[in-house]
């Protein structure tokens, strides 16, 4: 089991940048495959970006795409989502989300452990 904790959400004025961070428990983080997604109020949660356990591989959501990175550090048991250039539409809460399942890595269902989620909040 993995447990996950994010963090570094906050209040940022369009076009800013903020870095969001998921701290997972275990000796076994570095064979997780990791992903972020977010939920805007009366919406349905949806897939940001992920990466693979050994950070070989990245995905991004096309609204997304050219604004966000995500990467890993395996010796700090961390993952994290840098945002640039954000939006009013990226206000949402972020979470971060493990599998040990070699599978695609775009939906919610194919995640079994998820953190509790971080707020983070674009002005225009």
């Amino acid at each position: 089991q993995v447990q996950l904790v994010e963090s570094g959400g906050g209040l940022v004025q369009a076009g800013g940048s903020l870095r969001v961070s998921c701290a997972a428990s275990g000796r076994t983080f570095g064979m997780y495959n990791m992903g972020w997604f977010r939920q805007a109020p009366g919406k349905e949660r949806r897939f940001v970006g992920g990466i693979t356990w050994n950070g070989g591989r990245l995905y991004y959501a096309e609204s997304v795409k050219d604004r966000f990175t995500i990467s890993r550090d395996n010796a700090k048991n961390t993952v994290y989502l840098q945002m640039n250039n954000l939006k009013p539409e990226d206000t949402a809460v972020y979470y971060c989300a493990a599998t040990r399942a070699d599978r695609g890595l775009g939906y919610v269902s194919d995640y079994d452990y998820w953190g509790q989620g971080t707020q983070v909040t674009v002005s225009s």
